[in-house]
């Protein structure tokens, strides 16, 4: 049975063959390419393509001992003078996440080049139907005690059915090079959109930051998210709606700060839009302009004293979220919306709970904003469905908040529905607002406003998450 184990038609080192055996037992994607893979030596095939992503100066071998790897030779050759192959790199290039994403769509674009050709070519379909064939058979009489007898004639049988295999590919690559192209094109946009969908996820709020979060994400933690993101259309919304939503908390956040920038006395300097009317009114006359900008060079002019309010020490972040059966349509835009609120309450070091509801209440919470790559994946796949009911959200928002040592809480209420609510559960709720000092911002997406009216501080309506109202929110 042919060995896959540390062999290659690159320039690999030690390092470069334990690094890739460490992501591969990392990725259930890689391994499961590698289990459909069309060929008997795509493990080794995945582990050149990593290698031609990550190394600096990735190289063919020379000569034409490659046994039964000449078909990996071939197509490693293919993809490394694609024209546009340098340009991928330089996306890829010593970056473990970006080669893992890279190497398993190529390995994917590359399986599924391979089934399209041999659909298309019945000689080229017998030759790979009788690789696999010889394969399995290699792999039954090395299970088998006393079956070693033949096994160097199959061996030898099918290095040279490779052999051929490599004929008719080379033939075939040459034949239909610009859909290989294409393909390895596709494969490069779709590992750059996974990266990105990774970025909008697991980044926060602050300019430029994607990269600086995902550093702090196990690796282990990113290839499997990114798998998710692949694989899963839902998954991939919820990335595009968070990417989204998150610059728009990141232009609110900062509008926000420079507003509570406050004048608290005066002070010098030469910052010109913090300078006082009289020093302006210095600069405008002739016969004290030189002495105004003596004093400015030297940051002696006078200016006001600007403050910037403590955001730190403040309560929980809660969100509750309608999840009952007509919120189902939001669902991806819903989820994307509560990524961007909890990249604020990371960023602003608070407390975030989200709690859903329906008929029944299911509750999230994250420390300071911090999100699991598996805890995203669950909260992506959980959905209630049925009714609403205001009274259990409310209930277990006072809970939360309860247990809170600070004060200054923001609940954000979200729903596309009506409820009653009773006198003393409104009661009680509002007392509890006046003692810790929180305050509540509801969301009415196309409905009544009648009841959030009464437990509320702001009520805005909204046709969906993507209104500009709903981005109220982004303010807190």
């Amino acid at each position: 049975m042919i060995k896959n184990e540390n062999r290659s038609v690159l320039n690999t080192d030690t390092f470069d063959k334990r690094r890739f055996k460490e992501i591969y037992e990392m990725s259930q994607g890689l391994q499961k390419i590698s289990a459909d893979g069309e060929l008997p030596t795509y493990e080794p095939l995945l582990a050149d393509i990593w290698a031609s992503l990550y190394k600096m100066k990735p190289e063919i071998t020379k000569g034409d001992d490659t046994g039964d790897l000449q078909v990996n030779k071939s197509l490693m050759e293919k993809i490394m003078t694609d024209e546009s192959f340098e340009n991928y790199r330089s996306f890829t290039r010593l970056d473990d996440l970006s080669s893992a994403i890279g190497t398993m769509k190529f390995g994917e674009k590359t399986n599924e080049w391979l089934a399209d050709q041999k659909k298309q070519d019945e000689d080229l379909q017998k030759q790979m139907q009788e690789i696999q064939a010889m394969q399995r058979q290699l792999g039954k009489q090395e299970r088998q005690e006393g079956a070693q007898n033949g096994m160097e004639q199959l061996q030898a049988d099918l290095s040279k059915a490779m052999a051929d295999l490599d004929s008719q590919l080379q033939q075939t690559l040459q034949n239909n090079s610009h859909s290989f192209s294409e393909a390895m094109a596709q494969a490069m946009q779709e590992t750059k959109q996974v990266k990105d969908g990774l970025k909008s996820l697991l980044g926060g709020t602050g300019t430029g930051n994607g990269d600086a979060e995902l550093k702090k994400v196990p690796l282990r933690d990113q290839i499997a998210l990114a798998e998710k993101i692949a694989s899963d259309k839902k998954m991939k919304e919820i990335a595009e709606w968070a990417g989204r939503f998150k610059q728009i908390a990141r232009k609110k956040q900062k509008s926000k700060h420079n507003e509570a920038m406050e004048r608290s006395g005066v002070t010098i300097g030469n910052e010109i839009e913090r300078l006082l009317p009289m020093e302006l009114g210095l600069y405008t006359h002739t016969t004290t302009k030189n002495d105004f900008l003596r004093r400015y060079v030297e940051g002696q002019t006078m200016q006001y004293e600007q403050k910037g309010h403590e955001v730190l020490g403040k309560g929980p972040i809660v969100l509750c979220l309608d999840q009952s059966g007509s919120m189902s349509k939001l669902d991806t835009q819903s989820k994307g919306f509560t990524l961007a609120l909890m990249s604020i309450a990371r960023r602003q070091r608070r407390d975030f709970c989200l709690i859903l509801f329906s008929t029944r209440t299911q509750i999230f919470q994250y420390e300071k904003g911090k999100i699991k790559g598996s805890d995203m994946v669950s909260f992506a796949q959980t959905f209630l469905g049925g009714g609403t009911n205001f009274a259990l959200p409310l209930d277990k928002a006072m809970s939360v908040i309860n247990e809170s040592r600070f004060k200054q809480a923001d609940v954000v209420f979200v729903t596309d529905g009506e409820d009653r609510l009773k006198d003393s559960i409104l009661e009680a709720f509002n007392q509890k607002k006046k003692e810790k000092a929180f305050n509540v911002l509801s969301l009415v997406i196309g409905s009544r406003t009648d009841t959030v009216k009464l437990f509320s501080d702001k009520v805005v309506q909204v046709k969906d998450f993507d209104d500009k109202g709903s981005f109220t929110a982004f303010e807190i």
